[in-house]
Order: C-alpha cells, then structure tokens, then sequence
C-alpha cells in the first residue's frame, strides 16, 4: 500500500488533505518556517474530526535542530500532553551543535513517546551522511526517518533515498520527502521504490 502524508498547517488543510484522499496526516504550524509544534486547541479537534491517522510535529521553534534545555522541556511536555490525546504518533528530530544526531537527547524523548509512532525527521537531512544512520534509527525503534537523501528534493536525492531503502529493509521506513507533489508523484515514485511519499503539495488542489 501506498501512503501519501500531506503535510498540514492547521485544521482546513487537514480537512482538505482528508477529503482528497490522504492515507497520512503530518499536522504543524508555521510550515514556511520548517514545521512547528501545532497548538493543543488543533491537535484535539483534529482528532476529533478527521478519521485518517495524524502524526503531530514536535518542535518549539524553527532554525537549527540544536535545542536549549528549556527547549527540551517544551518538547516533553508537548509529548506528554499529546500523548493524553491519544495522538497516534509524533515527529521530532534533534542534533548537537556540530550537525551529528543527539542520541542521548532522542532516547530521552523515546522514553515520553511510549507505544506512539516516532518519526525521525528532516533534520537528518543536516548530517553529513544520512544513509549512515538508518540503522541506528532502527535499532533504537524509531517507525520512520522523513528524508530527501540530504538534498533539497527527492529527486535529487534519489541515490541516497534508495541506499537508505536498501539500508532499512523494511526494520524502519523512509519517508520520501522534498517536493513531492501531484505533478510528480508518479516519476518520484517510478525512481524511489518506497511505500511511504511526503510532501505539501502532495494531493489535488493541495498543489
């Protein structure tokens, strides 16, 4: 089965990303800023309204991945209150200072999360390497990584994206992402032999 997640920034989007056909869910705010964390308020009525599976970003701010203490405290919060939801799954990605994964900072925020789904995302797309952290990601059950293979698109990507994917074997998911969109879907898909395709533009009238 293929599953196009349609990344949303507020409740309409969601509702429109529904209706056209959305296997997948990402809900943020401030998506020209990267994706933030969306607002309780969002989050619930969402849940609510809207039968598809919603994966909740969680991220306190946009720039760099690289969070203050403070920060974290935000972030676990938001994990924890969300959780109460009963949010199917959330997405979060964190880094040190030198663009490398923060993995005792992302076990900590494994030990909130729970049975959620976790997805690592785009921030992988800072380290040098990406395809060498998919099986790190796995092994610590991390669901899925969010990638363009480190470029700007997915097309562009393509190498990395199906060395990823050959990587994962199926222990992990990749999540092909970077200007998906309607128009070309079918050659993302043809050149990136994944299950999963992420994008803004992703859905009809979306684009």
């Amino acid at each position: 089965m293929i599953i196009r997640e349609a990344c949303v920034g507020n409740f309409i989007e969601a509702k429109n990303a529904e209706d056209l056909g959305a296997e997948r869910i990402e809900l943020c705010e401030n998506l020209y800023d990267g994706g933030t964390t969306p607002s309780y308020g969002t989050v619930k009525k969402v849940l609510e309204k809207i039968k598809i599976p919603t994966l909740v970003m969680i991220r306190p701010r946009g720039g760099n991945f690289c969070y203050s203490s403070t920060e974290i405290e935000i972030m676990i919060e938001d994990i924890r209150l969300f959780k109460k939801l009963g949010v199917k799954g959330v997405v979060l990605g964190v880094l040190t200072p030198n663009n490398k994964i923060d993995y005792p900072l992302l076990k900590s925020l494994l030990k909130e999360t729970g049975d959620m789904e976790v997805t690592f995302h785009k921030a992988i797309d800072e380290v040098i390497n990406p395809a060498d952290e998919v099986e790190n990601l796995a092994k610590l059950g991390i669901d899925r990584i969010l990638t363009s293979g480190g470029y700007k698109t997915a097309l562009e990507g393509v190498e990395i994206l199906n060395k990823m994917i050959k990587i994962a074997n199926n222990q992990i998911k990749i999540v092909v992402a970077g200007g998906v969109n309607v128009k070309n879907f079918e050659e993302v898909k043809l050149k990136i032999p994944s299950t999963e395709f992420h994008g803004k533009k992703i859905l009809g009238s979306l684009a």
